[in-house]
């Protein structure tokens, strides 16, 4: 059964959860909307804040899903997490912008989950 693109990035971020849980984050928000976009999932590891970006791609014929999380993306990222630091008034937490990248082979298996702790850090133009 072919699935569209907002199924399977619906089907990627509970993958992303359910592997995030496993390794011990709670996980204290997903699809976290600003003024900025998006944060797919904001957890917590131990006492480090940590917003993640999750990437789901059936295959890589354009490249692995991290890949996709470019510059502009990070800008976006970062001032939907400052939003959201300021909204939860959070300002003097450590924080980490993760992203998950899940591939799916084309037989049908087990898709493959990347975890990169640290991916990018808050965009220049908006730390202090």
């Amino acid at each position: 059964m072919k699935h569209s693109k907002k199924q399977i990035g619906e089907i990627g971020e509970s993958l992303a959860v359910k592997f995030l849980k496993q390794k011990g984050y709670r996980i204290i928000e997903q699809n976290y909307r600003s003024t900025w976009g998006e944060i797919d999932i904001v957890a917590q590891d131990e006492d480090i804040l940590t917003f993640v970006e999750v990437k789901t791609r059936r295959s890589l014929k354009f490249g692995t899903p991290q890949l996709a999380v470019t510059n502009s993306k990070q800008r976006k990222i970062s001032k939907a997490a400052l939003e959201y630091l300021q909204e939860n008034v959070l300002f003097d937490s450590v924080c980490r912008f993760d992203v998950i990248s899940i591939v799916f082979p084309p037989e049908p298996s087990e898709p493959i989950i990347e975890h990169i702790e640290n991916a990018f850090e808050l965009s220049e133009e908006y730390a202090y």
